[in-house]
């Protein structure tokens, strides 16, 4: 980890003293190295899919909905469901000692799909915990020494250059899901992805949403219409089912797309891609970017890696 780490440094550019990011890509995740550098609290931080974070150097005090206040260390990790708040103290950070963590987003389709393969020995596991866990929350998980060598191997490989880099992470990755669908974070990562749909009104809204991204002209009142139900209640039954509204979800749809655009592109307009990514206005593009990546458009285009 030591060594990824200097790799690391040597590369990332400093932007801000507090959750500095610097982004590593794949096709299925995204590696994200927080640095904090000055004393902090109360300081907000949501992803728009399932995060295992794990703590680097420092200590942090995490202020979550789901499980009580607690000290975060490093050698621990949280795994946090989409669209769950983190609100994070840093109590010790300093410019020559800074706090460092890391948080591997994971694509939640990829999660389903793994989970759906895997799906027999998934219910063996069900059957045989007592956690009694609700889904789509929190969990902290310490002394898990197959993740955290696993986490090590990814970070190793995510920083590095190797011809070979996207198989060998798509192969890890598959291994952390497995390994997480065996610890109590499973609640968490699942977050009902393989029965988040029982209503298919909503499911078929979501898919519509996913092909026509572009489509600048879609409102909440043409999704109800698909949903054949009255605004209020799509409004109401679609925030109930994924967490967010509408309008949030199809922001953050549109934010992703924006991103695989910039990681394809790297010369590509900023306004060009906010065009592309069907937003009409590029300056609500970069609020709403910055709303949900804590960083402007081009900033992020500096920090991947």
């Amino acid at each position: 980890m030591n060594h990824s780490l200097a790799r690391h440094k040597e590369s990332r550019k400093i932007f801000t003293l507090v959750e500095n990011r610097t982004t590593y890509n794949a096709e299925y995740s995204e590696l994200n190295i927080f640095e904090t550098h000055k004393v902090a609290e109360r300081v907000s931080l949501t992803f728009d899919f399932p995060v295992i974070a794990s703590m680097l150097t420092g200590k942090k005090i995490m202020h979550l909905s789901d499980i009580p206040e607690f000290d975060f260390l490093p050698g621990e990790s949280v795994v946090m469901p989409a669209n769950k708040e983190m609100v994070i103290d840093f109590p010790i950070a300093t410019k020559s000692s800074p706090t460092q963590c890391l948080a591997l987003g994971i694509d939640p389709e990829k999660i389903n799909e793994v989970a759906l393969k895997f799906n027999q020995q998934v219910e063996l596991e069900n059957e045989n915990n007592n956690w009694n866990l609700e889904e789509g929350i929190a969990s902290h998980l310490t002394n898990q020494i197959e993740v955290n060598y696993l986490i090590d191997r990814l970070v190793n490989t995510f920083t590095e250059n190797s011809s070979s880099k996207d198989v060998l992470l798509d192969l890890m990755i598959q291994e952390l899901i497995i390994r997480l669908l065996q610890t109590k974070a499973k609640f968490s990562i699942l977050n009902d992805h393989l029965e988040i749909f029982s209503d298919t009104r909503i499911g078929s809204v979501v898919k519509y949403i996913k092909e026509n991204l572009t489509n600048k002209n879609i409102s909440v009142d043409t999704l109800a219409e698909k949903a054949y139900m009255s605004t209020s209640n799509f409004h109401k039954k679609f925030k109930n089912t994924l967490g967010v509204s509408p309008i949030d979800f199809m922001n953050s749809e549109k934010i992703k797309f924006a991103k695989r655009l910039m990681k394809k592109n790297k010369t590509m307009l900023i306004s060009e891609i906010a065009f592309k990514s069907g937003f009409n206005n590029v300056s609500y593009f970069n609020r709403q970017f910055k709303k949900l990546e804590l960083m402007t458009p081009q900033q992020f285009r500096l920090s991947i890696h």
